[in-house]
């Protein structure tokens, strides 16, 4: 017990240390011309998973995972080869993911039939990590298939009667469109044409006319042959959006951005900052997507949120959630490696590198907003680390003061 007395304040005091540390410590980078702090570890951590089946793993999840784990790998390695990490590599890597998505693994959930085939979500993604990849390496292959896959996604929006289009048979999430309009958009930017504005732009004036009466925002979910919204907006498509509609129409993104950040960023418990599910003043149930929540809060949504807050240029409010995932999220580092909550759901730690390297590609970074987040939203984080770090100590400390006040004074003599 005198040994355990003495061990468990250490013990405390160093876990305070190190969550301190975590939540001081930069998170993001400094410039758009520097790899955020740890992302090429999470991204080794993640290759070595991949080649040893996660994706398949990730596919008994939910119905994209084999499909998300490796599209977000790839796209986190354009992301890094755009800011001019090892931009040979990054092609080399981004291309090994597009090479996996277009398997017979990655387009067995969607439907060959479809329009676009196998639709909208996979389309929209796809095209989205090809023209990526052209960003970084030319390739003529690759090139021509950009341009016959943009222009069948232009086809699909021209003809449709809503501007969002179905991912699976009968069912369609604005998001899953917003990820494809972007790519149309980006395919403009590669050719430095304008042959996809006309689409592009139709698509803004026609989704203005859809939002979500009760927010303002794009909806989650809508009937597939109208776009009229069947469920309000949420947090796991909101993050998507927001990352992609600055590609998209900047002017349109803004106004979304601010509405989303004003409905959906939240403080539970006074603490570090997170995205709910729903809107403030509302609750509903999980789902795979949202994965459990906590006081009304996504883990997924905050994370992804992160890429959409740096690429509007809210660097306050992305700092701050990558911040606080530094010290909720359990790293675990390795000189090699680095992987989020142990290393046990590695789709998570894709969304999370990808998200740490989200900037625009279309564009410029826009200007910052307002902040939504005091700078001195640590101080109750770190108040509370002061409290376990010292308390165990205070026992010890009170002994030692009675010891002393007990002790008899010394008398001296001649």
């Amino acid at each position: 017990m005198p040994v355990l007395r003495k061990v468990i304040p250490v013990i405390l005091t160093l876990i305070a240390l190190a969550g301190a540390v975590r939540l001081i410590a930069p998170a993001t980078a400094e410039d758009h011309h520097q790899e955020p702090p740890g992302v090429r570890r999470q991204l080794a951590f993640l290759r070595d998973k991949l080649e040893h089946g996660a994706d398949t793993d990730a596919q008994a999840l939910f119905p994209e995972g084999y499909y998300f784990l490796n599209v977000l790998y790839g796209l986190s390695w354009v992301e890094l080869g755009r800011r001019g990490v090892d931009p040979a590599r990054a092609a080399d890597e981004a291309a090994w993911a597009l090479s996996r998505v277009e398997s017979a693994a990655g387009r067995a959930p969607f439907d060959p039939a479809a329009v676009p085939p196998y639709g909208v979500f996979y389309a929209g993604w796809t095209n989205w990590l090809r023209g990526g990849l052209l960003t970084l390496r030319d390739d003529p292959a690759q090139r021509a298939r950009f341009a016959a896959d943009s222009q069948a996604l232009a086809a699909a929006f021209d003809a449709s009667a809503t501007p969002f289009l179905a991912a699976y048979p009968g069912q369609a999430w604005p998001c899953d469109s917003t990820v494809a309009v972007a790519s149309l958009r980006l395919a403009d930017s590669v050719t430095g044409t304008s042959r996809f504005a006309p689409t592009v732009d139709r698509w803004v004036d026609r989704a203005r006319g859809l939002l979500d009466p009760a927010t303002g925002l794009l909806p989650h979910y809508v009937d597939a042959s109208t776009g009229v919204p069947v469920a309000g907006a949420r947090g796991t498509s909101q993050a998507i959006i927001q990352r992609f509609l600055v590609d998209v129409d900047p002017a349109f993104a803004r106004a979304q951005y601010l509405l989303f950040r004003e409905k959906f960023l939240a403080r539970p418990l006074g603490l570090g900052p997170a995205i709910r599910e729903y809107p403030r003043g509302s609750d509903g149930p999980a789902d795979v997507d949202s994965g459990p929540l906590l006081l009304g809060v996504s883990l997924s949504t905050t994370v992804v949120t992160l890429g959409a807050a740096q690429a509007q240029g809210d660097d306050t409010l992305a700092a701050a959630l990558a911040g606080f995932g530094e010290f909720a999220g359990l790293p675990l580092s390795t000189p090699g490696t680095k992987r989020y909550a142990l290393g046990l759901v590695p789709v998570g730690d894709a969304f999370l590198a990808w998200s740490k390297t989200a900037l625009p590609w279309t564009g410029q970074v826009p200007p910052a907003p307002a902040p939504a987040i005091s700078p001195w939203w640590r101080l109750p984080l770190l108040t509370l680390l002061l409290l376990i770090g010292v308390s165990p100590w205070l026992p010890l400390l009170r002994r030692r003061l009675r010891a002393r006040r007990t002790r008899p004074a010394k008398t001296s003599g001649k």
